[in-house]
């Protein structure tokens, strides 16, 4: 991280200038304000990583006053200084603008020769100004992720004819469907979802919209009527993307059973009944199929006997039974919460060759897990928990050091030892081994792991010491060894540092014994209060630094007061110390 270096002014001839992302901070400088010959200027910053760049002094209109080639410009994550409408008088001449931050302005009027406006992720409110739907030359405009609320106005004939690409998502907006969309026939792109949109929309009136190949409409208030429409005389849109995720659907839509050019198709979390249909697996370029939260019982034919492209199937919390179903192709599967109650087949590794992602927790999986699923190089997160699989953890699972962050097995019936066998390339982040059957002692090669951040061994019928070795795991942020067969004084030699982001430690049930020193295990810095942390917006722990970008929610059972409950999401803030119904001796001695 580093202040914008000087002397832009000498590169008098440049026409394109991309500083994005470069790591500069501070104010962006007067000089770039000389380069009149720019026609793209690109300062755009992800302020999730990094601190918002500074447009103050010189503000945006001193910026831009003297570039006028000035076609593109890019200031997403900067600070503008621009009082009123004058950052809209300042920008007239330009031809796409994308913005973040908090707008006050709502007059658009001079800006008439934009074609693309990207808003996204400010703070904009009130009502959508009627204005910008009237730009002429506009082609795209994006307001998602800001405050808009009340219906959108009847824009019917003003509206630019030009308009392909319209993202209205994450707002507040309300009323019924603005039907002046209908007028767009070039459209190609329309996302009106995570909104409180009502009434009901039947899908042939889509039928005129014949360039639209993206349709967002999920998570609104209305239903949708897929019911209506005879797809033997109806000439349908070429979709490529289909978002109808919480639209009241009662079965599935029987204009898709022809459309071969899906490439994205959502119908989660509405009421489909009844078994996945063939057809749905028809598109040659399917890859993302998201169907969970549903009534689905089954397949029309097995799985197995179908080849797909697709590589993102989710099938979480419906009512599956049977045989387990794996695509070769598919690099994330979610077939948690269901009835499956077969057994894992023995070549499963062979067939997840390119998963990173495979959840089958909570169905009633049988058997033992077969070795082969070693075989799945690429496996970040393996969740098998809530089910009744028996016989030992396959060793070479703790072997998979440069991929496997997430091992969950708890609630099984398994047996034997944990394998000592982690080396130094281990990448676990959470190993939830609770409520299983194993013996043995705690592995001296979890030390090797030096990503965790949750252990949990809690309820086996572990016979070891106090593990001190665990000390050496900075990152450790919850650790369960509850229910045990655990035995001795629980203090560690050496110095009292480590276990700085412990917030959840238990270890009742057991035989711990001894004078109680609780601070001879570490400097519990994340249990101490902090002022100065800013805990405005509550947050929880979970894997999040996986190579594939997928985010794995931590959980753990808790007893309080004999009460068990389950923490399906742990808050950062949440600390919990439980010693209880062990045989320790003496006042307890800070």
């Amino acid at each position: 991280m580093t202040a914008f270096p000087t002397r832009f002014d000498k590169l008098e001839n440049l026409r394109y200038l991309n500083l994005s992302e470069a790591g500069f901070t501070g104010q962006i400088p007067i000089e770039i304000s000389r380069l009149t010959r720019l026609v793209t200027l690109d300062l755009s910053i992800d302020t999730l990583f990094r601190t918002p760049l500074k447009l103050e002094k010189p503000n945006l209109k001193t910026l831009v006053q003297n570039l006028t080639k000035l076609r593109f410009l890019y200031l997403y994550g900067v600070n503008i200084s621009a009082m009123g409408n004058e950052w809209c008088q300042a920008l007239s001449p330009l031809t796409e603008l994308q913005l973040n931050g908090t707008i006050h302005s709502t007059d658009w009027s001079g800006l008439s020769k934009l074609e693309i406006i990207g808003l996204g992720n400010n703070k904009l409110s009130g009502t959508i100004p009627p204005t910008l739907f009237g730009i002429p030359s506009l082609r795209t405009l994006s307001l998602s992720h800001n405050q808009f609320n009340g219906s959108i106005g009847d824009f019917h004939g003003k509206a630019s004819s030009l308009i392909n690409t319209l993202d209205l998502s994450n707002n507040m907006l309300q009323g019924q469907f603005p039907m002046f969309v209908f007028e767009l026939h070039g459209l190609t792109s329309l996302n009106l979802s995570s909104n409180n949109f009502s009434g009901l929309i039947p899908v042939s009136a889509f039928q005129n919209l014949r360039n639209l190949s993206a349709l967002g409409l999920s998570y609104n208030r209305w239903s949708i009527d897929a019911t209506t429409i005879n797809i033997s005389s109806l000439s349908f849109p070429t979709l490529a993307e289909l978002d109808l995720a919480s639209c009241n659907l009662t079965e599935f839509p029987g204009f898709l059973k022809n459309r071969i050019s899906l490439h994205v198709l959502d119908l989660s979390k509405n009421q489909i009944h009844g078994k996945i249909p063939d057809w749905i697996w028809k598109p040659i370029d399917l890859a993302r199929l998201n169907l969970s939260q549903n009534f689905l019982v089954g397949f029309e034919r097995p799985l197995k006997n179908i080849t797909s492209s697709v590589e993102i199937l989710d099938l979480h919390g419906n009512q599956l039974q049977g045989e387990i179903p794996i695509l070769s192709n598919a690099a994330y599967l979610d077939y948690s919460n269901n009835n499956f109650n077969s057994v894992l087949p023995a070549q499963i590794g062979d067939s997840l060759q390119y998963a990173f992602f495979f959840s089958l927790s909570n169905n009633n999986i049988q058997g033992s897990i077969p070795e082969s699923i070693c075989n799945s190089k690429y496996l970040e997160v393996l969740d098998l928990c809530n089910n009744s699989l028996s016989g030992p953890i396959p060793q070479c699972l703790f072997q998979m050091n440069r991929s496997l962050g997430v091992l969950n097995l708890r609630r099984n019936n398994l047996s034997g030892i944990i394998s000592d066998t982690s080396s130094k390339s281990c990448q676990l982040q959470t190993l939830n081994l609770n409520q299983n059957r194993l013996e043995g002692k705690v592995p001296n090669s979890l030390v090797n792991c030096k990503m965790v951040k949750l252990l949990d061994i809690g309820n086996n019928h572990i016979k070891d010491s106090f593990p001190c070795h665990l000390k050496n795991i900075a990152t450790l942020r919850v650790v369960v060894l509850r229910s045990n067969k655990f035995n001795g004084y629980i203090g560690c030699p050496g110095n009292n540092s480590g276990w700085q982001m412990l917030q959840i430690l238990n270890l009742a049930s057991n035989n711990f014994s001894g004078k109680l020193h609780l601070t001879c295990l570490g400097t519990w810095d994340a249990m101490q209060p902090n002022p100065d942390k800013n805990q405005s917006e509550l947050q929880h722990l979970q894997c999040e630094d996986l190579r594939s970008g997928v985010k794995y929610q931590d959980a753990i059972t808790m007893t309080i007061k004999g009460l068990v409950l389950e923490l399906v999401k742990i808050p950062t803030v949440f600390t919990y110390i439980d010693i209880s119904c062990n045989n320790f001796e003496g006042q307890y001695q800070k």
